[in-house]
C-alpha cells in the first residue's frame, strides 16, 4: 500500500512539473516578436569591395541593433534580379529593399540622376548636407512615391576618376566617335560632344574595354578600378571626374514593407542606412588613396589630366542640358532649382573655408 502511494505521488508530481513547463514555454512564446526577414537586391557583384560591402554592412547593423529580430539577406547582381532591375524589383515587392544608384533609372524617372551624380555638381559632403538638411531628401521621396518606393542615402564613393582610355584625349575633337561606358546626365553630355555613350553593368567593363567594344570607361575610382583590373585593359587614367564629382548610392525600400514594420524596426532601418552611408564614404577615402598609390607605383599607370578646354567645353554643354531638361520636365525644374541654389550657396561658403588657401609651416 505504501509503495503504491509513493508511486502515485511521484506520477502526480511529474505530471504537474511537465504541465508547468509547458505553460512556461507557451507563455514565453506569446511574448516573442516574430522574426522579420527581408530580401535586399543590389546592382553590384556579391561582396564587391566598397559598393558590395555597403549592403552587407547594412544587414549586419540591422541584425545587431534589432538583436536578431530583423534579418536582411543580401543578393548580388544577377542572383535574384539583374543589375538594372533593382528599382522595379523593389517597386513590385519582389524584394523589400535594393541598393543601387539613382541614375540607372533615368529612362523611367528623368529627374533621378540628381540623387546620384550631376556633372560638375556636388561633392559628397555637399550632397549629404543637401539631402539631409537642405530639402533634397524630401524631393527624392516625392519623386519615388508614385512607385511605392522610399529612398534613403546608401553611401557615397566620394570624388571619382575621369575614367580609363585607350587613346589620349588632347582636345575636343578626340571625343568624336568615342565609345565610352557612362551613365546618367554625363552620358548625354558626352553624346552632345560627339561621343557614343554605352550602358554596361560593372561586371562587363573589363571585357568590353579589353576587346575594344568600348574605347573608354569610367567606373568608380582607384579602389574599385584596381579590383576590376581595369589598368590591364587601358593605357591612360584620367582626372578629374567631371561626370561624377561624387556619386551618391541609394537604399530603395518597398513602402508597404516599411510601413508594416513596428516603429522600433523602422528606426533601426533608418539608423543603419545613415551609418552605412557615412561608413562607405570613410572607407573609400582611405582605400582610394592606397589603391592609387598601387596603380601608379606598382602598375606604372599613366595618370593624365583632361585639358582645360575639354573640361570647359563639357561644362558648357552640361549647363545647356540642365536648362533644357528643366524646361521640359516639372520635376527636374523643381529639383534643379533646389540643387543648384544649394550648390551656389555652399560653394560660396567653401570659398572662405574648405577651399581657402591656408599655409601651414
Amino acid at each position: 500500500m505504501i509503495k503504491r502511494f509513493f508511486c502515485l505521488v511521484l506520477i502526480t508530481t511529474t505530471v504537474f512539473i511537465l504541465s508547468a513547463c509547458n505553460r512556461e514555454v507557451s507563455s514565453d512564446s506569446t511574448v516573442e516578436e516574430p522574426l522579420v526577414e527581408w530580401k535586399l537586391v543590389t546592382s553590384w557583384p556579391k561582396g564587391f569591395p566598397g559598393l558590395g560591402f555597403a549592403p552587407e554592412y547594412f544587414a549586419e547593423q540591422v541584425a545587431r541593433l534589432s538583436a536578431g529580430k530583423m534579418v536582411v539577406k543580401v543578393y548580388g547582381a544577377g542572383e535574384l534580379v539583374p543589375s538594372f532591375e533593382v528599382f522595379n524589383a523593389v517597386s513590385k515587392g519582389t524584394a523589400q529593399m535594393g541598393h543601387s544608384a539613382a541614375y540607372y533609372w533615368e529612362d523611367k524617372i528623368p529627374a533621378a540622376p540628381f540623387f546620384a551624380a550631376v556633372p560638375f555638381g556636388m561633392t559628397a559632403q555637399e550632397m549629404n548636407a543637401w539631402l539631409h538638411y537642405g530639402g533634397g531628401l524630401a524631393l527624392w521621396q516625392e519623386l519615388y512615391a508614385p512607385y511605392g518606393v522610399i529612398p534613403m542615402a546608401g553611401g557615397n564613393t566620394g570624388t571619382q576618376m575621369g575614367g580609363w582610355f585607350n587613346t589620349a584625349v588632347k582636345d575636343v575633337s578626340d571625343l568624336k566617335g568615342l565609345k565610352m561606358r557612362l551613365p546618367g546626365y554625363g552620358a548625354e553630355v558626352l553624346k552632345r560632344a560627339g561621343g557614343i555613350p554605352v550602358s554596361l553593368p560593372g561586371g562587363e567593363l573589363f571585357t568590353a574595354l579589353e576587346t575594344g567594344a568600348i574605347d573608354a570607361t569610367e567606373w568608380v575610382g582607384p579602389f574599385n578600378d584596381l579590383a576590376f583590373g581595369l589598368h590591364n585593359a587601358a593605357r591612360y587614367y584620367y582626372y578629374p571626374a567631371w561626370q561624377e564629382p561624387s556619386t551618391n548610392m541609394e537604399f530603395l525600400i518597398n513602402k508597404d514593407a516599411f510601413q508594416a514594420l513596428p516603429d522600433e524596426l523602422k528606426a533601426i532601418v533608418e539608423t543603419a542606412a545613415r551609418a552605412t552611408s557615412q561608413n562607405m564614404l570613410d572607407e573609400y577615402t582611405v582605400k582610394n588613396v592606397n589603391a592609387l598609390s598601387v596603380l601608379l607605383n606598382e602598375h606604372d599607370v599613366k595618370l593624365k589630366a583632361f585639358p582645360e578646354p575639354v573640361l570647359m567645353h563639357l561644362k558648357t554643354i552640361n549647363n545647356q542640358l540642365l536648362q533644357e531638361l528643366s524646361q521640359q520636365d516639372p520635376s527636374i525644374k523643381k529639383i534643379y532649382a533646389s540643387y543648384h541654389g544649394f550648390l551656389i550657396a555652399v560653394r560660396e561658403y567653401g570659398r572662405v573655408t574648405d577651399n581657402a588657401d591656408v599655409n601651414i609651416d
